[in-house]
C-alpha cells in the first residue's frame, strides 16, 4: 500500500511549528529575566505622527504605562525561527534564504530603533525616514537576489495569467516588502493584536506554499507561526511584553518576501486585510490633517480610533482577529481557484 507523500509533508510542517513554539516558550523566561533586570521598558509615545502632543492617546493608555512593560520581545521570535530552521536542516537557497535574510536584517533595523527608544535621549527612536530607507535598502537587496539568483521575473495576475516584468520585478518586490514591513509595524499597537494576525497570515501562506509544492517555505512559515503563537500567548491582554520594532519590522519584511516567493502578490492584501486597513487609516489621517487640518478618525491607526470611541482594548483585538481569520481563509480559497 503506497503512502501519500503529502501526509509526510504535513507532519513536517506541524513538527516544525511545534519545535519553534517550544523553543520560543523556553526562551521567554530567559528574555524576561534580562528584560526586567536591565529595565527594557518601552517609553510611551508623546507626539503624533504630525508633531502635536498625543494627549488622547496618552489618556487612553495611562493605566498601561503605569506598569513597566519591556519591549524587544520580537527577538524571541527571530531566534526561535532561525534556530528551529537550522536544527531541522530547512536551509534552502531557493525557498528559505531570502525570508531568513529579511527576518534578521530588518530585525537589526528594528532593534536599533528600539534601543534608541530605550535610551534616555530619544523616546521616539529612529527618524521615520531613516527606518524607511533602511528597510528599503534591505528590500532592494532581497529583490536583486530574487531576480538575479532565483530567476524570478513574472507575477500571476488574476483573470489574466502570468505576466513577465523583467528587471521591473525588483522595484515591485521592494515596494511589496517595504509596504508589508510598515503595515505590520503600524498595526502593532494593542496587546496581542499583531501577534495573532501574524499567526493567521503565516499559517495561510504555509498552506499556500504547501499546495504549490514549496515544502521548505511551507515549513519555514510554520516555524514563524509557532514562534508567533508562543509570543502571542504572553502578549495577550494584559501583555507581559511587547514585540517592539525588532519584531514588527522583521516579521513584516518576511511576510512580504514570502508573498513574492509564493507568487501571491495579489493575495497578500486579502490575507493581510487588517494590516492594509490599518495602514490606510494612518495615511488618510495624516493626509487629512496636513491638507485640511482636520481629523478623519479620533485616533489613527484604526485600532486606536475604536478605543477612543469606547471599545475595550480586548474587544478591538478579538474582533480584528476574527476579521484576520476570515481574510486568511479567503486567501487560501482564492489560491485554490
Amino acid at each position: 500500500m503506497s503512502v501519500d507523500p503529502t501526509s509526510d509533508f504535513l507532519v513536517r510542517v506541524f513538527v516544525q511549528g511545534l519545535l519553534a513554539f517550544a523553543i520560543a516558550i523556553c526562551l521567554t523566561p530567559v528574555y524576561t529575566y534580562f528584560a526586567y533586570r536591565y529595565k527594557l521598558w518601552k517609553k510611551p509615545r508623546q507626539t503624533s505622527s504630525t508633531g502635536e502632543t498625543a494627549s488622547l492617546f496618552i489618556s487612553l493608555h495611562a493605566e498601561k504605562h503605569k506598569r513597566n512593560i519591556p519591549t524587544m520581545a520580537g527577538v524571541i521570535i527571530i531566534i526561535s525561527v532561525v534556530l528551529s530552521t537550522v536544527l531541522s536542516g530547512n536551509l534552502s537557497r531557493s525557498q528559505t534564504w531570502l525570508p531568513i535574510f529579511g527576518l534578521i536584517a530588518a530585525g537589526a533595523v528594528g532593534a536599533t530603533d528600539d534601543l534608541i527608544n530605550l535610551s534616555k535621549f530619544k523616546a521616539e527612536g529612529l527618524k521615520i525616514t531613516v527606518k524607511f530607507l533602511s528597510v528599503l535598502v534591505i528590500a532592494i537587496l532581497a529583490g536583486l537576489y530574487f531576480y538575479l539568483k532565483l530567476d524570478y521575473s513574472s507575477i500571476s495576475v488574476p483573470l489574466i495569467g502570468s505576466h513577465d516584468l523583467g528587471w521591473m520585478i525588483v522595484p515591485l518586490f521592494a515596494i511589496v516588502v517595504v509596504s508589508s514591513a510598515n503595515a505590520v509595524n503600524i498595526s502593532d499597537g494593542l496587546d496581542g493584536l499583531s501577534g495573532g494576525l501574524l499567526c493567521m497570515a503565516f499559517t495561510s501562506f504555509s498552506i499556500i506554499a504547501l499546495l504549490r509544492g514549496q515544502i521548505g517555505l511551507a515549513v519555514f512559515c510554520a516555524a514563524l507561526t509557532g514562534a508567533s503563537l508562543a509570543y502571542t500567548w504572553f502578549s495577550i491582554y494584559p501583555a507581559r511584553f511587547f514585540m517592539g520594532d525588532i519584531g514588527s519590522f522583521s516579521l513584516g519584511t518576511s511576510l512580504g518576501i514570502i508573498a513574492m516567493l509564493t507568487d501571491s502578490l495579489f493575495l497578500l492584501p486579502i490575507i493581510g486585510f487588517v494590516f492594509v486597513v490599518e495602514t490606510f487609516s494612518s495615511i488618510i489621517q495624516i493626509g487629512s490633517k496636513r491638507l485640511f487640518n482636520k481629523k478623519v478618525f479620533k485616533l489613527a491607526p484604526l485600532h486606536h480610533h475604536f478605543e477612543a470611541v469606547g471599545w475595550p482594548e480586548t474587544k478591538v483585538t478579538m474582533r480584528f482577529w476574527i476579521i484576520g481569520a476570515i481574510s486568511a481563509m479567503l486567501g487560501i480559497i482564492l489560491s485554490l481557484i
